[in-house]
């Protein structure tokens, strides 16, 4: 009975990221979302207490389900290189799928100033991302492959401003094709910030 509320509720929050990839932020409604969950708006009530719920416990489940997509990308290789390589390639995981997360993602941004959940939220994401790079960073050192003295916070903090920078450059820009250019660039810059030996 619970693995089936669990998927319910997840269909609910798959549907709530379909609305609001297609209406942003404002528009989205409990009805939109119960029309692309194609459930009744009563069943998105039993599982959630209004729109912001519902939307705040989107937010939370897009960022871990991302983080954990990464770290399993990440610790399948045994490299500090192969770390690197997978979780640039894990980010830059396709053309379609990125512009759709970052399309919700910069949505919920906007409204972080005035929503404390949301910071909270977006942060602990943050600190999962940064404990990624910090890993591979400090197996790198440990290895020898990159420089000693980097500093592994503020390079970590870095390494996801430059995902982030370059993923919003990449979504503003005409040229779809171009996700492969900035994927590469993120990798040259990370190797660049490391110091690769």
């Amino acid at each position: 009975m619970k693995k089936k509320a669990e998927e319910r509720k997840n269909q609910i929050l798959r549907a709530a990221f379909q609305a609001m990839s297609v209406q942003g932020y404002n528009s989205v409604t409990l009805q939109s979302i119960a029309d692309h969950a194609e459930v009744s708006k009563g069943v998105v009530h039993y599982y959630f207490k209004n729109k912001e719920d519902t939307l705040s416990q989107l937010l939370e489940w897009l960022t871990n389900k991302i983080y954990n997509y990464e770290l399993a990308s990440v610790n399948s290789e045994s490299t500090p290189l192969g770390k690197l390589k997978a979780y640039v390639n894990s980010v830059f995981v396709a053309p379609e799928k990125n512009a759709k997360f970052y399309r919700v993602y910069l949505d919920f941004l906007s409204q972080a100033g005035q929503n404390e959940t949301y910071r909270k939220i977006n942060h602990h994401f943050y600190q999962n991302c940064w404990g990624i790079t910090s890993d591979i960073i400090t197996s790198g050192q440990k290895t020898g492959v990159f420089e000693q003295n980097i500093n592994i916070e503020n390079t970590s903090k870095t390494m996801r401003a430059i995902i982030d920078g370059l993923l919003i450059q990449w979504l503003m820009n005409e040229d779809i094709n171009s996700h492969q250019y900035y994927k590469e660039t993120c990798y040259q810059s990370f190797l660049d910030l490391l110091k690769v030996n």
